[in-house]
C-alpha cells in the first residue's frame, strides 16, 4: 500500500458535536485526495464523537481513529498522532477549526515546487460558532525572527513527518505552546520553509478557545516564553525572552561580547534645531544619549565632521565621550554615503553603526539589541525603530509596493502593536534606514558599502538592496528605540534620477518580500499583493529611499 502524501493529525477531546461535524465535513470536501487523518480521542468524557468518528472510519479507510485509556492532554495526544501517521507530511488540524477545499491541494502544489520543502504554512482567518469568517492574517514570507517573537505561523502548519520525529516530535511541559515549540525546533533543521499567501484555514473563535481570548490560557505564553528561550540557547545565542506588553508576544533582550568592538559613526554638520521647547546642538545630544543608554563598554565614536562644524561643538563632544571620540574631518561638496564610508575605514570596529546626528537614543541597552543579531552569521544588517518628537511613528522597516518606496505604518503612536503585533516584535524587513543600521564589518564590505553614486537619496535603499543581493537576512528591531527630530512634513526633494538609478540596478518595486506592512497603506490592495507573493527572487527587492535633512548631513 502506496503511503499518502499527507497524514492529518487531529487530537480529540470532547468538542460540541455539531462544531466537530463541521470540521469533519472540512477535511471529506478536500480537492486534494491522497490523504489519511489520524484522530487521536484523548479518553473524552462523553462517546458521542467517538461514535461518530468509528461510523465514519468503517466506512473510509482514510479515516483513522487512536483511543486512548486515559487522559494525556494534548502533547501526548498529538505524539499518538505523528507516531501512527503514515503519510510523508503532518498536517496539524484542531477538532474544532475548518480547512478551506482547496487547503491541501495548495501544499500539494508548493511542495512539488522543491523536493527539499520541509516546513509550509498559509495564511488563516478566524471562524465565528456561526461560521462568519474574519480577522485575516496575511502572513509574510520565512521570518524566523518573528517567530521568536510571537507563533506567526500556527495554522494551517504542514511538516515533513521524518523530520518531526527527527526533532523529538512535541516536548512534554510545554502544552498551550506546544505549536510554537515544535515549529522552532523544526525550522532551525529545515531545508526549505515556505510560505503558501493564501487563507487555508478557519481558526473556530468560540468561548474558551485562544482564537477568541489569548488570556484563556495563561500558562500558554509562559510556556511560549521558555520555548523561545530555548531556542536562543541551542542556537548559541546570547540574549534572555521577556514577555510582551500582550499576551503571546516576546521580547528578546540580547547580550554582546565585551571583546565585539562597536564603531557608531555620525555624519554631522553640527548644526542645532529647536527640539522640545528647546534649542540643542544635535550632535551633543546624540553622542551623550548612545553611550548614555548602554551598558556595552566597548565602542568608539567616530564623528566624520565638515569644515563648518564649528570648534565649539567638537570641544563638547570631546567632553562627553572622552576616549571613546575619534573625528574625522571632511572638506569635499556634501555626499552622505561617501561620508560613512569614510566613517568607516576610520572605525575600528567589528561592527559598524550609521547613526544620524538628529537622534535620541530612548531605550535601554538600545546597542546591544541592535548590534546583538549580527552575531548569527545569516543576519547581515539591522535597523531600529525610529519616532518623531511627538512620539508617533517615523521608521519601523521599509516596504515597497506599486512602484514605489514606502515607510509603512509612519504616523502610528508609539504604544500601537499594528496588526498581528508586527509593531511589538522584532521580523525581517525588506529594508532599514540608514538613520540607525548596523551592519558587520565583513559584510560592509563584502558589499562594497554606500554607492557614492548617490549622495544625497536613495543610497539607504541600494543598501539594504545589496545585503539582500548577498544572501543576507535585515532585521528590524522593536526594541532598539530612539527619537529621530526630523521634519514630519518636509519636502523629501527627491530628484528624478536619483530613483531612476535605483530602478536601472534593481528593478521597479513591485511586490514587497514581507507584504504585511502594505496593510498600513491605504494605496494598495494587500490581499492582492500578498496572494502574488511566492519566492520572490533577491533582485527584485527595493525599500523606501529618503531624503537629507536640511543641514545635508541626515538620512530619513
Amino acid at each position: 500500500m502506496t503511503s499518502p502524501l499527507f497524514s492529518i493529525v487531529t487530537p480529540v477531546y470532547d468538542p460540541p458535536l455539531r462544531i466537530f461535524e463541521e470540521t469533519f465535513a472540512s477535511v471529506l470536501e478536500q480537492e486534494h485526495q491522497d490523504w489519511e487523518w489520524v484522530l487521536v480521542d484523548d479518553h473524552s468524557p462523553t462517546d458521542d464523537v467517538r461514535a461518530f468518528i468509528r461510523a465514519h472510519a468503517a466506512t473510509d479507510p482514510r479515516v483513522r481513529l487512536i483511543e486512548r485509556a486515559d487522559n494525556g492532554h494534548i502533547v501526548k495526544a498529538s505524539n499518538d498522532g505523528v507516531a501512527a501517521a503514515q503519510g510523508e507530511f503532518l498536517v496539524f488540524l484542531d477538532h474544532d477549526d475548518l480547512l478551506v477545499p482547496t487547503a491541501l491541494k495548495a501544499m500539494a502544489r508548493h511542495i512539488a515546487l522543491h523536493d527539499d520543502t520541509d516546513y509550509l504554512y498559509s495564511d488563516e482567518d478566524k471562524a465565528d460558532e456561526d461560521g462568519t469568517l474574519h480577522s485575516p492574517f496575511r502572513k509574510p514570507r520565512w521570518s524566523p525572527e518573528r517567530l521568536r517573537g510571537q507563533m506567526y505561523t500556527s495554522h494551517l502548519s504542514v511538516m515533513r513527518t521524518s523530520l518531526v520525529r527527527e526533532v523529538g516530535s512535541f516536548r512534554e511541559g510545554y502544552d498551550g505552546s506546544q505549536d510554537h515549540d515544535l515549529a522552532l525546533r523544526v525550522s532551525e533543521r529545515a531545508r526549505r520553509v515556505v510560505h503558501v499567501p493564501q487563507v487555508l484555514y478557519h481558526w473556530r473563535a468560540i468561548a474558551g478557545s485562544a482564537a477568541a481570548d489569548i488570556d484563556a490560557k495563561p500558562y500558554a505564553t509562559i510556556a511560549g516564553q521558555r520555548a523561545v528561550q530555548d531556542q536562543l540557547d541551542r542556537l548559541g545565542i546570547a540574549g534572555r525572552v521577556e514577555q510582551g506588553r500582550e499576551p503571546g508576544r516576546y521580547v528578546i533582550q540580547r547580550d554582546l561580547d565585551p571583546d565585539v568592538r562597536v564603531s557608531v559613526i555620525i555624519p554631522t554638520l553640527g548644526g542645532s534645531a529647536l527640539v522640545f521647547g528647546e534649542r540643542r546642538v544635535l550632535v551633543e545630544e546624540t553622542v551623550r544619549s548612545l553611550l548614555a543608554k548602554t551598558d556595552h563598554d566597548n565602542v568608539e565614536v567616530v564623528v566624520v565632521h565638515d569644515e563648518p562644524t564649528p570648534s565649539s561643538v567638537l570641544e563638547v563632544l570631546r567632553d562627553i565621550a572622552g576616549d571613546k571620540l575619534v573625528l574625522e574631518p571632511y572638506d569635499k561638496p556634501f555626499n552622505f554615503s561617501e561620508k560613512c564610508n569614510v566613517g568607516a575605514l576610520r572605525a575600528t570596529g567589528d561592527r559598524l553603526v550609521f547613526l544620524n546626528d538628529d537622534v535620541e537614543v530612548i531605550s535601554d541597552r538600545w546597542l546591544e539589541n541592535l548590534v546583538g543579531p549580527l552575531d548569527e552569521p545569516d543576519v547581515g544588517l539591522t535597523g531600529a525603530k525610529l519616532y518623531f518628537s511627538d512620539g508617533s511613528i517615523q521608521h519601523a522597516g521599509h516596504g515597497y509596493w506599486g512602484k514605489h518606496y514606502h515607510h509603512p505604518f509612519r504616523f502610528r503612536t508609539r504604544d500601537d502593536a499594528g496588526p498581528f503585533g508586527e509593531l511589538a516584535v522584532n521580523r525581517e524587513v525588506t529594508g532599514v534606514t540608514a538613520a540607525c543600521a548596523a551592519i558587520r564589518r565583513d559584510v560592509f564590505i563584502g558589499i562594497g558599502g554606500f554607492s557614492e553614486a548617490l549622495p544625497s537619496n536613495f543610497n539607504d535603499v541600494d543598501f539594504c538592496y545589496k545585503v539582500t543581493h548577498h544572501g543576507y537576512r535585515t532585521v528590524w528591531v522593536a526594541n532598539c528605540e530612539l527619537f529621530h527630530f526630523e521634519s514630519q512634513t518636509r519636502d523629501s526633494a527627491v530628484q528624478p534620477w536619483e530613483r531612476h538609478l535605483v530602478v536601472r540596478r534593481w528593478g521597479i518595486p513591485d511586490k514587497d518580500l514581507y507584504t504585511p506592512a502594505a496593510i498600513a497603506s491605504p494605496m494598495v490592495d494587500p490581499h492582492r499583493l500578498l496572494d502574488q507573493q511566492i519566492n520572490q527572487p533577491a533582485r527584485s527587492r527595493p525599500t523606501r529611499g529618503t531624503a537629507s535633512r536640511a543641514n545635508r548631513t541626515a538620512k530619513d
